[in-house]
């Protein structure tokens, strides 16, 4: 993992939050916000002190703009179809996958226990993501923020729409099944309503001994997708009731 102590980062602090200001493609105002956006709690002298703060606001200000974007972007989509577009793409998932993309995990400012493990959690890389944008917001206000979203987010949203982010539901819980159960999902029909030409079909996965949470579709590879994202939510929260790191981002 290429993430330092906070300790290696202050040797050479300006020039590593101006490469990470090039990474992104933002120059801040106020580098203590860049900065402050980079810390996360295992290395801060007070919580107060890491990017947990910024981070709830960045969840916010992410929320605001995708739904702006989505409103003036798809005028014929009804709220239900917006809402679900959204969750896609803000969940947790989509936002390591973006962080990962920036290589955020470059700048992240750790505690020595974190920098030492091999990987960064996908929880910290979200959490990045969002606190970073809630610095640009209160760096430069709703416009920066919103050029920053629809920047890298934007392309999320076009993929959403096309179906292409929820067809990959199937395949990480097949991964996540495999890895930590040492099986493959099953998808069982539980019911069907509609006529021929336009049936809903109703689906529920399964993994191991448990059934999760069904879900309707307006065919069954749709179902099977909603029902994979429901395991995955149910499996996430299991594991941070357990408290391990989720293996699947969530919102």
């Amino acid at each position: 993992m290429a993430a330092d102590t906070i300790g290696d980062k202050d040797s050479a602090d300006i020039g590593f939050l101006e490469e990470c200001e090039r990474r992104i493609g933002y120059r801040f105002s106020d580098k203590g916000l860049l900065r402050a956006a980079l810390t996360h709690a295992s290395s801060a002298e007070h919580r107060l002190s890491s990017n947990e703060r910024l981070e709830f606001l960045g969840d916010a200000v992410l929320g605001f703009v995708v739904c702006q974007l989505l409103y003036q972007r798809y005028p014929d989509y009804l709220e239900g179809e917006l809402t679900r577009i959204k969750s896609m793409v803000v969940s947790g998932q989509t936002c390591a996958r973006i962080s990962e993309g920036l290589s955020l995990q470059d700048f992240l400012i750790l505690g020595k226990g974190m920098a030492s493990h091999p990987t960064v959690p996908q929880s910290l890389l979200s959490g990045v993501f969002e606190s970073l944008l809630a610095a640009i917001y209160l760096d430069g206000g709703i416009e920066a923020a919103s050029r920053f979203v629809e920047q890298h987010v934007g392309p999320e949203i076009e993929l959403a729409v096309g179906g292409e982010l929820e067809s990959n539901y199937k395949s990480l819980l097949q991964q996540l099944a495999q890895r930590e159960f040492g099986t493959t999902p099953t998808y069982q029909l539980l019911d069907e309503k509609g006529p021929d030409h336009s049936k809903c079909f109703k689906i529920s996965a399964r993994v191991g001994d448990r059934r999760y949470e069904p879900a309707w579709g307006r065919n069954k590879k749709e179902a099977e997708q909603r029902a994979a994202r429901n395991a995955l939510n149910a499996l996430n929260e299991l594991n941070e009731l357990e408290g391990r790191e989720p293996s699947v981002g969530g919102s």
